[in-house]
């Protein structure tokens, strides 16, 4: 039963990084206005991080779509979902009025248009999932697990004859 939980929870996380990623790669100019509405980035900066954060979102998505390396990718993922939240919440905090762009769109938007705590809710889910994968990286159809069963199995003391 975890195994399934933490294979939807995989999943789940690899679809949000993958349609993510391809909707930013997808409108590079919204990207890099979305960045740029945050305010915390010097100007030379924001191409180059809007020009990055597809890539590495598609890359998280890859890696869980396939299971490689589960774990890591969960703390890395925790990680970029922080830095969103953060980003998030600090926007909120400053009186910005910004959509997050998360899946796309993002940069400034009329006062009231503003959805911070549904964003904040929503990437905390997702952070969720991350966390779960970081304490229990095994699921289902993994590469991970393949591996995993391909290893022989050590010789000790009980099994050894």
């Amino acid at each position: 039963m975890l195994d399934t939980v933490g294979t939807l929870a995989r999943l789940g996380l690899a679809a949000v990084w993958l349609v993510s990623g391809a909707i930013k790669l997808a409108d590079p100019g919204g990207t890099v206005a979305s960045v740029k509405a945050y305010e915390l980035i010097p100007d030379g900066l924001v191409s180059v991080v809007a020009g990055v954060l597809p890539f590495l979102e598609l890359a998280l998505g890859l890696l869980l779509v396939l299971g490689v390396g589960v774990r890591l990718v969960a703390v890395l993922s925790g990680i970029v979902l922080l830095v969103y939240i953060a980003g998030i919440a600090q926007s909120w905090a400053r009186g910005l009025t910004i959509d997050c762009g998360c899946f796309g769109g993002g940069g400034q938007v009329a006062a009231g248009q503003t959805h911070y705590p549904e964003e904040i809710l929503r990437d905390t889910g997702f952070l969720l999932l991350a966390v779960w994968l970081v304490v229990r990286p095994r699921t289902f159809a993994s590469v991970d697990g393949w591996l995993i069963r391909s290893q022989p199995e050590p010789v000790t003391l009980e099994n050894a004859s």
